[in-house]
């Protein structure tokens, strides 16, 4: 089995550009399945709207390809991503190279993304927020497996990660975020590889549970990952899961809980840290990969790393 991880710079987030004297056409894109389907988006819409204004909503629950819906979206003055970190990074990474501003609006389990940004959660914040023109930059990554691309905002992984991200996709709906803790419980003895990793031409070698490519730092619980983290300036943080079960992970975890402050930079023994803007990695047995994005051809040749796994040995 073989499969390929590729990361790329490439542009993810703007607030929308607007003056409340010009009308806007906005464009947005509601993720149905996202979720506990509360229809925040909808006071959004009517919070929003002024005179003059044209606000088209375009629904999917998984059915409808959301590139589908954005066949004409450079037509429009900006387009909400309204649903998980998965939906605002399938959005994000099609009109990659467009100049389209992307509003991400948290309607998902997680809402990784606005947790990092501390931005607004509350509808007409979100509306005023528009109004005023507040933009941002900031990196997106690309990851491919079996000739797929994937674009992500928040972080990707290979090995225990991604069988975290798969074991809590059931529960997602039902638990909200204690699904992924769950999940990491449910799996406290997870396969270990030995792996190597060129990061920017440089080889490490090493052993562990997986790798994390991490662009935003904070995840669930307010946990950072990692204690320095900078998603704008075109590299990841390469974080190598060294530990040999999941509970050897716990002091991590702990130090990135207090780490909320500023003043507990040490990870311990159980991560390895690096940096890289392109990351190649061959593991044996094996990785799994995972990111929450769907798959799209890149829309333009890029900086990349690849991830390859071979056969597992007999």
């Amino acid at each position: 089995m073989v499969l390929t991880l590729c990361f790329a710079l490439c542009v993810l987030y703007h607030a929308i550009i607007a003056t409340e004297r010009e009308s806007v056409k906005l464009l947005v894109i509601n993720n149905l399945s996202s979720g506990y389907g509360e229809g925040a988006v909808y006071d959004f819409a009517r919070s929003f709207a002024k005179d003059g204004d044209e606000v088209c909503i375009r629904s999917t629950d998984g059915a409808t390809d959301v590139r589908d819906l954005l066949e004409d979206a450079t037509s429009y003055d900006a387009v909400v991503a309204s649903g998980g970190d998965g939906t605002v990074a399938t959005v994000s990474y099609s009109l990659a190279g467009t100049g389209v501003p992307v509003l991400p609006f948290p309607a998902g389990t997680a809402n990784l993304l606005a947790l990092n940004l501390a931005s607004p959660m509350e509808p007409h914040a979100l509306a005023k927020m528009v109004r005023e023109g507040r933009t941002l930059d900031f990196d997106l990554g690309e990851m491919e497996v079996a000739g797929r691309r994937f674009g992500f905002g928040i972080m990707a992984g290979a090995g225990y990660d991604a069988a975290i991200m798969h074991g809590a996709e059931a529960g997602k709906r039902l638990f909200g975020p204690m699904a992924y803790l769950s999940a990491a419980v449910l799996n406290p003895m997870p396969q270990k590889s030995r792996f190597s990793l060129e990061l920017d031409g440089r080889t490490v070698e090493s052993e562990g549970l997986g790798i994390l490519l991490v662009n935003f730092s904070k995840i669930q619980f307010d946990i950072t990952v990692t204690h320095g983290n900078e998603p704008r300036d075109g590299e990841f943080d390469v974080v190598v899961l060294k530990a040999r079960t999941a509970f050897d992970l716990i002091p991590a975890v702990l130090a990135g809980l207090l780490d909320r402050g500023g003043e507990f930079p040490d990870r311990t023994d159980a991560l390895e840290l690096h940096r890289a803007r392109e990351v190649r990695a061959e593991a044996d047995p094996p990785w799994r990969c995972s990111t929450t994005a769907r798959p799209r051809a890149s829309p333009r040749r890029s900086p990349r790393a690849s991830c390859r796994a071979p056969p597992a040995s007999s």
